[in-house]
């Protein structure tokens, strides 16, 4: 059972924990295990344990692993969850039936919302004020999953205030093309070299693209919420294995409509070591949960700075970072060191994170390998479900026109 540290407060209600479920998905069917019918049971105790019954389409499932932990980190989250079991059962032939039914419908006449593949795990890069370096985190943890040879897509939300394109060396106007599902924007890319003669890629949209870097971009409510549905409907992102969403600062409309629009999205929110860009980045994990988002962790930026001399200096305080993990429930991804390499390397195009070495390469290598292995890491295909379609479609039939949906 994992075990999750929060403060005492009432369990929380089966509804709550049910909504919490609907951002798991089974990335085979691209559909969320609540409404295809995988979650059996919600037990909540007074203690704070909640223990999901969730049945499988097969026993062995490959996937039951990756299923597990989702289950464990999305109801986790949730206040007043003390702790979260998980039991895991395999389906009867009635509930098969009723799954790939409503798999079926939902592949021929209710397409997904989005052009994110089911597979990509999404990340957004949060925080709760503007000045603690949360798009420099995001480009440099993009460039360092790349450079382990993934394809990342970075979804710059902060349309007043976007950056992403100067620090990728990225420029130009974003190219389209017209398909059978209509017309689509297309991301702009970057190859990025790594170790051992890996190769990943760099997917990239932003507002940058599309006004000059001097524009000042006059939108309110509706109309940011008009431009993130854009860049998620109306990109052909194309195959991924992770999202980066750098979001901007706050908790604002983004903030809301991203949790809506796409409700799978985890959270890493960023602060530094001041006790003020701590407190205020709390409030990013409460709107998070608020929206039944996952925050996935912390991460403090411009830790301790350490000079020519090796004297190290701690310019912004201490332990922001480890407070913040406390007090919101969630672990501390890592810390990365003050440094002027960083704000360079923004400038320059050139993320500091694809250098050589140094201290602040490592601290970005540590967090992508700490997030590709263990806080979000891309689900193995390994065929579960579709072993089992011949058998199923064979046994249901072809579908008859004029049948009713699933319900």
């Amino acid at each position: 059972m994992a075990i999750i540290q929060t403060a005492a407060a009432t369990p929380p209600a089966e509804a709550a924990v049910r909504n919490a479920l609907l951002g798991v998905i089974d990335p085979e069917l691209g559909d969320n295990i609540v409404e295809l019918g995988m979650v059996r049971k919600v037990d909540c105790s007074p203690d704070g344990t909640v223990t999901v019954t969730v049945a499988l389409t097969i026993a062995g499932c490959p996937l039951r692993t990756q299923l597990r932990k989702d289950v464990e980190a999305r109801v986790g989250s949730l206040p007043g969850v003390t702790g979260v079991k998980v039991d895991m059962g395999e389906m009867g032939a009635d509930e098969k039936r009723a799954l790939m039914a409503r798999a079926r419908w939902k592949a021929r006449e209710d397409a997904p919302v989005t052009e994110i593949p089911s597979t990509t795990r999404v990340i957004a890069i949060a925080s709760g004020k503007g000045g603690v370096g949360k798009s420099s985190v995001t480009v440099n943890l993009a460039a360092a999953l790349a450079s382990r040879g993934l394809t990342v897509g970075v979804l710059d939300a902060d349309i007043w205030g976007f950056s992403v394109p100067r620090m990728l060396g990225l420029e130009g106007r974003i190219p389209g093309e017209s398909t059978g599902g209509g017309p689509k924007m297309v991301p702009l890319e970057r190859t990025i070299s790594g170790s051992e003669g890996r190769e990943g890629r760099l997917k990239v949209i932003s507002m940058g693209f599309l006004a000059g870097e001097d524009e000042a971009i006059m939108w309110r409510g509706l109309m940011l919420n008009r431009a993130l549905q854009h860049f998620l409907e109306d990109v052909r992102w194309g195959d991924m294995d992770y999202l980066l969403i750098d979001m901007p600062p706050g908790t604002g409309d983004i903030q809301m409509g991203l949790a809506r629009m796409l409700p799978r999205t985890e959270m890493i929110v960023v602060t530094t070591p001041a006790v003020a860009a701590q407190k205020v980045a709390a409030r990013a994990a409460d709107t998070a949960r608020k929206g039944y988002l996952r925050v996935a962790g912390v991460i403090e930026n411009m830790s301790a700075f350490t000079c020519a001399h090796g004297e190290t200096y701690a310019l912004f305080g201490e332990g922001g970072g480890e407070r913040l993990a406390a007090e919101i429930g969630a672990p501390l991804l890592g810390r990365v060191p003050l440094d002027m390499a960083v704000a360079a390397g923004g400038d320059a195009g050139e993320p500091v994170a694809l250098a050589a070495d140094g201290p602040v390469v490592a601290a970005f290598a540590e967090l992508a390998g700490r997030i590709a292995t263990d806080v979000a890491p891309v689900v193995e295909m390994s065929g579960c479900t579709v072993r089992m379609l011949d058998a199923v479609e064979q046994a249901l039939g072809p579908k008859e026109p004029g049948a009713p949906k699933p319900g």
